[in-house]
């Protein structure tokens, strides 16, 4: 079965986790310093937010599968849809352990089709890794558009060399197109 996936960008956590504790009527399945999720069943809905943008509210839209097969059906659809499809494969990310791909809509919406199959200690490594604070007032998402965030990457990976405290993967790489 498909689960409908959300994830928003919040300001406050705490103030955001109470809103959303009275609003499902239930109490979220995790929570971090950094993150909260709600796996609900009516509606049937994977409902995160998390804190660390520099932009507050919709973080991207998703379909969480409960197995591979479901996954390579969304898989298919993603393909003959119109834009790029961003084969991440296996990642960590939310602090899951998931096999996901991605694709932005043609108003930027990024939409994640993902299958989770195990947990994780970290919120997640590779362009999913929540460097420093200072690199993630610059980060712009997963929509794989260079355009007008171009300027934005430069003066992020400037941030990224003179970070000292960043000790993520992300830090000591290049980000690749698919991560601007």
């Amino acid at each position: 079965m498909k689960t409908f996936h959300v994830h928003v960008k919040v300001k406050d956590l705490e103030e955001s986790i109470s809103f959303y504790n009275a609003l499902f009527n239930t109490k979220p399945t995790v929570v971090k310093a950094d993150y909260a999720k709600w796996m609900l069943e009516d509606p049937r809905i994977n409902y995160a937010i998390s804190t660390g943008h520099a932009e507050l509210g919709i973080e991207h839209l998703g379909l969480q599968t409960s197995s591979e097969t479901e996954l390579k059906e969304i898989y298919s659809n993603m393909k003959k849809a119109k834009g790029t499809v961003r084969e991440e494969g296996n990642s960590t990310c939310c602090y899951s352990k998931s096999q996901k791909s991605w694709i932005t809509d043609p108003q930027g919406v990024d939409w994640e089709a993902f299958y989770t199959y195990g947990t994780a200690t970290v919120y997640g490594e590779g362009i999913n890794a929540k460097p420093a604070p200072e690199v993630m007032e610059q980060w712009t998402g997963n929509d794989g558009k260079v355009g007008e965030k171009a300027g934005r990457f430069k003066e992020s990976e400037k941030i990224l060399k003179k970070s000292s405290s960043c000790s993520t993967s992300v830090c000591n790489k290049t980000p690749s197109r698919e991560s601007l």
